[in-house]
């Protein structure tokens, strides 16, 4: 679009753009490309995520939207980064992914790879849902909640952040297990490794009662339905832009400051 125009031409004058989509529509996967370039904020990052499928390509994010957890390069940093990145003086980070797997009666329904969070949402007519968390298949817990999420360190400041999950350093190999709303205020997040496998399962379905992955619903859940989250193969990489850091980052998206500053 006409927005995106000067910086396409900044990225064109330093990289041979081999693929441009605007539409989170092409086969990333099958493409020919060293490098993706993200414009737009962390949900488009997220997309590119999981167009690329199997074959992670080093992401730089520019934030046009607005927290930016991911995508950290403003646009007016772009050139001198992207300068940076084309020299080959940039850092990558490798950052866990997970594979969500919906099965029903050993057959599989739905299977999708997701980079912050998987989430059973209980949907109308909103009563309170019975999950069963399943940790290499020996029955865990059961939660009475609105909804159970399970985040990776990337995703712990999503979803999960916003149900009283803690902030889990980026580079961990962990998942964080967080209820939505629980019922019994005894109940906290957990956070535990990513080599183990984690199962939820539902009790009884409200009317649109589902496994969202990133946001995206991939599977409407019956009592039936076995959700299962487990660490993928493919690692998410992400350029890290030179003078940025993880608390540089929360102070300021999360506005962060030690005291509340009242506006005169």
């Amino acid at each position: 679009s006409s927005a995106f125009a000067p910086l396409f031409d900044l990225i064109s004058a330093q990289c041979d753009v081999v693929l441009d989509d605007a539409s989170f529509s092409s086969p990333l996967m099958e493409s020919e490309a060293h490098l993706a370039i993200v414009l737009g904020g962390d949900g488009s990052i997220l997309h590119a995520a999981r167009q690329m499928g199997e074959r992670q390509l080093p992401v730089l994010g520019v934030n046009l939207g607005k927290l930016g957890f991911l995508a950290a390069t403003s646009p007016g940093e772009l050139d001198s980064v992207l300068s940076s990145v084309v020299a080959g003086d940039c850092h990558i980070q490798d950052h866990l992914m997970f594979k969500c797997t919906v099965q029903r009666n050993g057959e599989v329904r739905a299977e999708c790879l997701g980079l912050n969070e998987a989430a059973i949402l209980g949907g109308t007519p909103f009563s309170i849902l019975d999950i069963d968390l399943y940790v290499d298949s020996k029955w865990a817990t059961s939660y009475s909640c609105d909804g159970l999420i399970i985040s990776t360190p990337v995703g712990s400041t999503a979803h999960s952040l916003s149900a009283g999950g803690p902030i889990v350093q980026k580079t961990m190999d962990a998942f964080v297990i967080s209820a939505i709303s629980p019922h019994t205020l005894t109940v906290r997040p957990v956070v535990d490794s990513a080599q183990r496998v984690y199962e939820m399962a539902v009790r009884q379905s409200n009317q649109s009662t589902s496994i969202t992955v990133d946001g995206q619903v991939i599977a409407d859940l019956s009592v039936d339905d076995r959700v299962r989250v487990t660490r993928a193969e493919p690692r998410f990489r992400l350029i890290e832009v030179e003078g940025h850091n993880d608390y540089q980052t929360l102070r300021e998206k999360l506005d962060w400051g030690g005291r509340i500053r009242h506006k005169k």
